[in-house]
Parts: structure tokens; C-alpha cells; sequence
């Protein structure tokens, strides 16, 4: 299932992923720190949603409350919760 996630409060404005089953792949920012957004979706294709939990949590960036990898973990579990309702 493709879903597409609205970020807040960051540089990037959006996320789109793909999740098959609890397991997220296919990760694209749109907008954000180019570089670290590039390397995100490769450090997580592949995992599941509670270990992209896990691993990304509560980071935040600058003053913010969040950064781009805390709002992966919001789009993850939104998207697992959209696809089990």
C-alpha cells in the first residue's frame, strides 16, 4: 500500500512509503536536507514500522520539537493504522 504523510514542522512537506504488511519500503521525502534524506529511506527500506519506531523516535532537529525521522515514525504508524482499519 503507497501512503502519503503531510510532515509538520519540518523542512520536508511530505513523505510517501510503501508498506507491505507491517514492513515499510520505497521511502521518498519531498522537500528537506537533501542529503540526509537521501540517506533515511536506505537505512530503513526494509524494516518494520516498530523498528523504524524504535531507531527514530523522538529525534529532534534545531529547536523543534521533531525532526524529518521522527515524522517518518508518525507517517509509519498512521499508514499501519490506516491499512488495518
Amino acid at each position: 500500500m503507497e501512503y502519503i504523510y503531510k510532515t509538520k514542522e519540518t523542512c520536508s512537506s511530505e513523505i510517501k512509503l510503501c508498506l507491505q504488511g507491517n514492513v515499510v519500503t520505497n521511502v521518498v521525502f519531498t522537500g528537506g536536507c537533501n542529503g540526509n534524506l537521501k540517506a533515511i529511506p536506505k537505512l530503513v527500506d526494509g524494516l518494520t514500522v516498530e523498528e523504524i519506531e524504535q531507531k527514530l523516535s523522538g529525534i529532534t532537529c534545531g529547536r523543534r520539537s521533531t525532526s524529518c525521522a521522527d515524522q517518518l515514525v508518525k507517517a509509519c504508524k498512521e499508514a499501519l493504522a490506516a491499512a488495518t482499519s
